[in-house]
């Protein structure tokens, strides 16, 4: 094991047991969210400071069967003892270079899930709406919660934008690699000749702010506008001025919320999102740079960018930054994703272990 390795390991065993300490105090379990902080950082230390822990005992056994060489009557059992304990070691270091990759933050937050209809008119709605069922079918399987934020709908009944928020375990961990542009080639249902468009939409996936760490906004740099809600929800919802637009005026950035029948909860809700549409602004250009020396642009979350095609005559789906192209598209149109999820997940961390051993 390298010494930088090692002495990272050791830092992680002597915060863990600080971490022990401070969760007795009392002060830490007066606030909830520096409570959550702190459980957080544990959960994600723990498990490797164990695994850690199981290194050293193979280190010890293998330094004990070293030891017993010596004695010829020993030997062959010290040669197997040491061949076993070297064995442990190999496994146990790759699984800890594995655990000590930079760990994205935002991984176990809930998510604001963003798809726009782009190029394409009608189609392109359509689509957005197809768009719409597979990744609801894919948190339906997770076990997710989801809420539908906002959505405007076409002519057709497809979707010109729609923003849901997706609540459970890991959720931004699973659909990160999904910001991007999302290219579909098929037969649109208004077309009379049966020729091939192509048309897309963007995705964002935004991690959902912490309160502790939530965006500081001047409220004297919001416009703040309520109007009556559009479309379906029965008899209640043109009735009142429930929906409400909100205009970060330094930034640009407009949010609408209609869903509930309450003016208080759209407000809040619209709050929450705008928040998260500012960070994931400012984290794209933080990571402009890096995401540039990079060779795929997994994790960047450029929206600008094709990231994948549907191409249902075909019945492929082909993600571009990892060139993988999967003949399942009924199945994963209707939530089986899992097969791509785990693909990029997999070239991500690749590429960051590549990195740790260019460092």
């Amino acid at each position: 094991m390298k010494p930088s390795m090692r002495a990272k390991l050791e830092h992680l065993d002597t915060r863990l047991a600080e971490l022990n300490s401070l969760l007795t105090l009392e002060e830490s379990t007066k606030d909830m969210d520096i409570y959550r902080k702190l459980t957080r950082e544990h959960s994600d230390i723990a498990t490797v400071v164990e695994q850690f822990g199981l290194y050293r005992i193979a280190e010890a056994d293998l330094a004990a069967a070293e030891g017993m060489r010596a004695d010829p009557e020993m030997k062959a059992f010290a040669d197997e003892e040491q061949k076993a304990a070297a064995a442990k070691m190999i496994v146990l270091e790759a699984s800890l270079q594995k655990a000590l990759l930079p760990k994205d933050e935002n991984d176990d937050r809930n998510v604001f899930l963003e798809i726009r209809a782009g190029t394409g008119g009608d189609e392109s709605a359509l689509f957005a709406a197809d768009l719409l069922r597979m990744y609801t079918r894919f948190a339906e399987r997770q076990g997710w919660k989801i809420e539908v934020v906002n959505a405007a709908e076409s002519d057709l009944g497809g979707y010109k934008e729609v923003v849901l928020r997706l609540v459970g375990q890991s959720v931004y961990s699973r659909l990160k690699f999904e910001s991007g542009g999302h290219r579909v080639q098929r037969v649109p249902q208004t077309e009379t000749q049966g020729r091939i468009h192509t048309s897309a939409c963007t995705v964002a996936v935004m991690p959902e702010a912490d309160e502790i760490e939530a965006v500081k906004i001047n409220p004297t740099e919001l416009r703040i506008d309520t109007f009556r809600a559009s479309g379906a929800g029965g008899q209640h919802i043109n009735k009142t001025d429930s929906a409400v637009r909100i205009t970060h005026l330094p930034t640009g950035i407009v949010v609408e919320c209609q869903d509930d029948r309450s003016q208080h909860r759209n407000k809040e809700q619209a709050m929450k999102v705008l928040v998260s549409r500012i960070m994931d602004g400012r984290q794209r250009e933080q990571h402009q740079h890096e995401a540039q020396t990079r060779k795929s642009l997994i994790g960047s979350g450029d929206r600008s960018d094709r990231i994948r095609t549907y191409n249902f005559p075909q019945g492929r789906i082909t993600d571009h930054r990892i060139n993988l192209t999967l003949y399942r598209i009924d199945a994963m149109m209707d939530g089986d994703i899992n097969d791509l999820c785990n693909a990029l997940a997999s070239e991500h961390q690749a590429e960051l272990l590549a990195a740790l051993g260019d460092s």
